[in-house]
C-alpha cells in the first residue's frame, strides 16, 4: 500500500493563499468557504491543505513542512520568475517571500519559501547520504561561515548571523607586526562572508542595506577555480544588487 501525507497548514485568509499558490503554477484542489474555510493546492507531486483561521497572526507562525525533489534550482528559478511576475519584484523579507537556494551542512541543497499565512514550506535535494549535521569547523572564518549560515537559514536570526560575521571579520587581516597575528580569510571565505552579510543587512534593514557589503564582495578577486566552487553565492550577490537597485 502507498500512502502520501499532506501538510494541513493554518492561514487567516484562504483566498490569500490560494492567489499566491496559483501564482506559482500550483493547481487548485479543495474549495470550501463555509462552515470552516479550507483549500488545498497541487504541483507535480507537492500537495498541501489550508483552513482558515481570522485571528491568526502569520507573522508569529512556526508552521513548516519539508518537501524533497530532484530539481530543487528547477523549483527555485521557476518560483522566483513566478513571483516576480506576480509582484513586480521577487519579495525576500516580510510575507510572502522567498530565500536564497543554498547547500547546507546537513546534506541537503535547499531554499525556504514562505506564504502570505506565514507557513515555511523547506524545498530541498539530497546531496549527501547522511542528513546528520557535521563537526563544527575549527578554523576561525570556517566556524564563522558555518555558524553564520544556520543562523540565518536554519534558525532566521539574521541578526545574530550579522553579529557572528561582524566579529569574524573585525581584524581580518590580523594585527600588523604581531608574529602571532592571525591569519587572514581566503579570498573565498572573504567573499562568501561578506555576501552573507550583505544578506542579513538586507533582511534587518532592506533591499538598499545591502549595497555597502556587495561593494566590499565585488572588490575581493577570485581565480576560476573559486568563481566556480562560488558559483550560488555570486548568483545570490546578482540578485542582492538587483532587488537594491
Amino acid at each position: 500500500m502507498a500512502e502520501t501525507v499532506i501538510p494541513i497548514l493554518p492561514c487567516p485568509s484562504i483566498d490569500e493563499l490560494l492567489d499566491f499558490y496559483r501564482a506559482l503554477g500550483f493547481e487548485e484542489t479543495a474549495y470550501q468557504k463555509s462552515p470552516n474555510p479550507y483549500c488545498g493546492v497541487r504541483l507535480r507531486g507537492i500537495e498541501l491543505q489550508f483552513f482558515g483561521m481570522k485571528s491568526y497572526d502569520p507573522t508569529t507562525s512556526y508552521s513548516t513542512c519539508y518537501v524533497l525533489t530532484d530539481d530543487v534550482d528547477g523549483l527555485h528559478a521557476a518560483f522566483r520568475a513566478s513571483l516576480k511576475a506576480a509582484y513586480g519584484k521577487v519579495p525576500t523579507r516580510g510575507l510572502p517571500r522567498i530565500g536564497a537556494l543554498k547547500d547546507m551542512a546537513y546534506g541537503v541543497r535547499q531554499f525556504l519559501m514562505t506564504d502570505p499565512g506565514g507557513n515555511c514550506i523547506r524545498i530541498g535535494q539530497p546531496i549527501a547520504d547522511s542528513f546528520e549535521y557535521p563537526a563544527v569547523p575549527k578554523e576561525r572564518y570556517a566556524r564563522a561561515l558555518h555558524q553564520a549560515t544556520l543562523f540565518a537559514e536554519s534558525k532566521g536570526d539574521h541578526a545574530a548571523a550579522a553579529r557572528v560575521i561582524d566579529r569574524a571579520l573585525e581584524n581580518e587581516r590580523g594585527v600588523p607586526g604581531s608574529e602571532a597575528a592571525p591569519a587572514g580569510p581566503t579570498a573565498l571565505q572573504l567573499f562568501q562572508l561578506l555576501v552573507l552579510r550583505a544578506e542579513t543587512a538586507a533582511q534587518l534593514d532592506g533591499s538598499t542595506a545591502a549595497v555597502p557589503w556587495l561593494d566590499r564582495a565585488d572588490a575581493v578577486e577570485l581565480d576560476a577555480a573559486e568563481r566556480e566552487s562560488a558559483r550560488d553565492v555570486l548568483r545570490r550577490a546578482a540578485e542582492l544588487r538587483d532587488a537594491a537597485s
